[in-house]
């Protein structure tokens, strides 16, 4: 499978450049570490809500407790949790331990997501898709966390060689 501490990170599409955002656009970030981490065929792009079935663009979406509706009420929870259980499947597959997450969205949320009222307020929380996989040991971090996920990797890696 993958070479022995050599480790592969689940990161969401988005945070690569993909336009898979729910209004049709990406959150790329600048990184020469996540760049190296892609040339080494380590950094597998993933959107949870486009694998669920969602189009893109499409409405937003918040966490209601369970539930993750539009702003119009529309229940979009069926597609959140069969991206994060496809996620939840690749990363199983593939053997991966580590996650790059989108911040605030309702599926890759970590630390915080928005509380549901479609106001631009968020709160304390994390998506369906970083929930089952911190549920099955899968360490999920943000786009605000590169240095604790190079630590981790790098950890792993000293720690599996």
């Amino acid at each position: 499978m993958s070479q022995v501490g050599v480790h592969k990170v689940l990161v969401s599409a988005c945070l690569l450049g993909q336009p898979v955002r729910y209004d049709g656009q990406s959150k790329g970030i600048v990184s020469d570490w996540l760049k190296a981490l892609g040339a080494e065929g380590r950094a597998l792009a993933f959107c949870p809500e486009v694998a669920g079935g969602l189009p893109t663009p499409r409405p937003p979406a918040e966490r209601q407790g369970e539930r993750v509706v539009t702003a119009s009420g529309l229940d979009v929870t069926v597609e959140f949790d069969r991206g994060a259980e496809l996620a939840l499947q690749l990363c199983q597959a593939q053997g991966i331990r580590f996650a790059l997450l989108k911040e605030g969205s309702p599926s890759c949320g970590s630390g915080r997501i928005y509380d549901g009222r479609f106001e631009g307020t968020s709160m304390a929380g994390e998506g369906k898709t970083t929930a089952l996989l911190r549920r099955h040991g899968i360490r999920v971090f943000s786009e605000d966390q590169l240095p604790e996920l190079a630590s981790a990797l790098a950890l792993a890696a000293a720690t599996s060689a």
